[in-house]
């Protein structure tokens, strides 16, 4: 019998869950009245903030991102908020200035995350470092996340060297991050003692429904000796999404990696967030084609979102025949590429490159500035080189860069203070208005707007006289 060893549970239905299914629209309000109940589970962790959850909030619900958070954080008296984190990038889709990464992760933990999942697309822990260092410095747990995907330069001794640096450079814990759905079940059993031979860290496992496979995954490598797993609330797991926690929880349960977790508690919180999911699959802000398996997924390498981001390319160019030859070049062009995990920015730029080389019908024809921007070096280190001829035909004369791509970034915020001080009515503003500088310009404007209106309103009924 494998010795006792309780299995932890990380929550993902307040972030990835409601990312991966209807886009990131859930509204805070939708949140707030289960959190009590939330808060009891004795979950690992909530992770309730970041990736794509931020843009979402300014752009399209309207709402204030660091207002949810401090929400999010009164309800929730004795559980670890957790958020994502794209290293250099922050939340956004450029890589920024040290001072702007190190003020962002303050403000996060001041404002109540205490454990930030801190990625790179290409796993250049170059870029990660100043994201941990600063996480460290406010005391923060500081998670590295690996972006997991296959190709011949990643061996079982990539990831195991990869897990010995990540240690050294003062992370708190490590997480398999398998945002494609690409790990099957005994590879993650060789991958988690990998990692686990190579570093005395924690290591959790983060993976998507979306080839099926999912839960199989996580049984093997909880067996493996991987210490915490992130699933959903059933009516938000599955297709795109995690895991169902109840499924999980019920795996595990008499066994020695028993999380302990009470059914009963999650059964009131599945039927919290039911009635919600009808309302998302009426209004059609859940698509049953992210409910199912797709197990392309596995053949092409190609991630959910970045699958429907294809498709949606083709049908704007009227060329939605073109998908299966499409789906051949984006292995072809990663390889081109160095080999880069598909995963925000890189699974955007390898993919609208393989359209463009598909509709134009010659390779290289038009190159992207973000693929010259990859090619050049200026997203980070390429686990391989990348293909010196087409280097050559997008940088023409330009030598690619070979140093951290941030060391090039002069600090920015005081530039940026200056810029959106008229709007400026919190600290945390500035790092809005950095990471988005239009969407969170038009926020502000909406939100002047809004207290425009309740001041009215107030006057309103201050100034009327009453009949005595």
């Amino acid at each position: 019998m494998a010795e006792e060893r309780k299995l932890k549970i990380t929550e993902t239905v307040l972030r990835d869950a409601h990312q991966s299914l209807i886009a990131t629209r859930m509204p805070t309000e939708e949140m707030l009245p289960i959190i009590d109940k939330m808060d009891q589970v004795g979950y690992h962790s909530v992770e309730c903030w970041g990736g794509a959850t931020f843009d979402a909030c300014l752009r399209f619900l309207k709402e204030d991102p660091w207002e949810r958070l401090r929400k999010l954080k009164d309800g929730f008296k004795n559980t670890k908020l957790q958020m994502l984190f794209r290293g250099q990038n922050i939340l956004g889709y450029r890589p920024y200035a040290d001072d702007v990464v190190e003020y962002f992760v303050q403000k996060s933990i001041a404002n109540g995350i205490d454990i930030i999942r801190i990625f790179d697309c290409l796993n250049d822990l170059r870029n990660l470092e100043t994201a941990v260092k600063a996480a460290n410095k406010e005391k923060g747990h500081a998670q590295v996340a690996l972006s997991y995907t296959l190709g011949d330069a990643y061996t079982m001794d990539y990831w195991k060297e990869t897990a010995r640096r990540i240690e050294e450079m003062g992370a708190d814990s490590i997480c398999i991050k398998d945002m494609s759905g690409l790990l099957v079940p005994y590879k993650a059993e060789e991958l988690v003692k990998a990692l686990k031979e190579g570093s005395k860290l924690p290591i959790q496992l983060h993976t998507h429904y979306t080839s099926g496979v999912a839960s199989m995954t996580y049984l093997k490598a909880v067996e493996a000796g991987c210490d915490v797993i992130d699933t959903a609330i059933s009516p938000f797991a599955m297709g795109t999404s995690q895991p169902a926690t109840e499924v999980m929880v019920e795996t595990f349960k008499g066994t020695p990696y028993d999380t302990g977790l009470d059914q009963n508690l999650l059964s009131e919180i599945a039927d919290y967030f039911k009635p919600y999911r009808e309302e998302c699959l009426k209004s059609g802000l859940m698509s049953t084609k992210v409910l199912g398996v797709n197990i392309n997924t596995l053949r092409y390498q190609v991630p959910g979102g970045m699958l429907s981001n294809l498709v949606s390319q083709l049908k704007e160019a009227k060329q939605d025949d073109k998908l299966t030859a499409v789906l051949e070049e984006v292995p072809r062009v990663r390889k081109d590429f160095g080999e880069p995990p598909l995963v925000t920015p890189s699974s955007q730029i390898v993919g609208t490159q393989a359209v463009l080389n598909v509709l134009t019908g010659e390779r290289y024809k038009m190159i992207t500035k973000e693929s010259k921007d990859l090619l050049a070096g200026r997203y980070g280190q390429t686990i391989k080189p990348v293909d010196p001829e087409i280097q050559k035909k997008a940088l023409g004369d330009e030598k690619p860069i070979t140093y951290r791509p941030a060391d090039d970034l002069k600090p920015e915020l005081e530039t940026l203070e200056k810029e959106m001080a008229q709007y400026k009515q919190q600290d945390e503003d500035v790092l809005s208005y950095a990471l988005f500088p239009q969407v969170a310009t038009e926020f502000f404007k909406y939100r002047e707007a809004q207290a425009t209106k309740v001041d009215a309103k107030k006057a309103d009924t201050t100034n009327k006289t009453y009949p005595v």
